[in-house]
């Protein structure tokens, strides 16, 4: 395979979908990590050449190992998107165990995809760009567990950095603000479709961060947060 890969998870709908049709119109071999099987099905009917499905649990770390190994038997892998997550929007006493699980299970995702493609790398000449949300950046009223696991992410952005720093290994936060996705469907009490459709659209936040990650110059953008103007 002559084409760089570019892995995303969570790109069968919303914010990751666009990652996905912009990284194929840049001429990059997409694989995507996603669970809804019909989705998956449309996008490797329509992009054949340039992409490739791998219907899975993220938390699942036999899955993420076997799917890595895969994915990197078939070319170079040069950019990580972990995008792939689950909100849960309520007061803080109204939350129960699934909300939780629901929640942390995009970072579990963050970590055992980082861990296995950065071994498959050899630790170098990779890109780890983890999209989490501005509940990463504070706190909100009905986000409790939410925020929790976005600072979580933020966390082991932070650590990544760190522990890369100096290498070729470049690690990149994404810190948007709201977007009008399918994401708040379930969330109506709190995220109304009136204010829902006053958040920025998914082709252009997918636009801002492709045209961050991939630019030209000998120079990485660390962080990216953003918001409606």
């Amino acid at each position: 395979m002559s084409k760089e890969i570019v892995i995303i998870t969570g790109g069968a709908t919303g914010l990751g979908l666009e990652l996905v049709k912009q990284f194929i119109e840049k001429n990059y071999f997409v694989c995507n990590i996603d669970r809804d099987f019909e989705k998956m099905k449309i996008l490797a009917n329509t992009y054949k050449d340039s992409y490739k499905g791998f219907i899975g649990d993220i938390s699942d770390s036999m899955f993420v190992k076997n799917t890595i190994n895969e994915i990197s038997n078939s070319g170079n892998i040069e950019i990580l998107i972990n995008n792939a997550g689950e909100p849960s929007f309520k007061l803080p006493t109204k939350y129960e165990k699934e909300d939780m699980d629901k929640c942390f299970k995009g970072l579990q995702g963050m970590i055992l995809f980082s861990t296995e493609t950065l071994k498959i790398k050899e630790e170098k000449d990779l890109k780890v760009v983890n999209i989490m949300s501005s509940a990463a950046l504070r706190g909100n009223k009905q986000e409790a567990v939410y925020c929790a696991t976005k600072w979580g992410e933020r966390g082991y952005t932070e650590s990544l950095k760190v522990a890369y720093k100096g290498t070729s290994v470049k690690v990149i936060g994404v810190y948007p603000g709201g977007i009008n996705t399918e994401f708040y469907k379930n969330s109506r009490d709190y995220v109304s479709e009136e204010k829902q459709s006053t958040f920025m659209k998914p082709y252009d936040v997918a636009k801002t961060i492709i045209d961050n990650i991939t630019n030209d110059t000998n120079l990485t953008v660390a962080d990216i947060i953003i918001e409606r103007n």
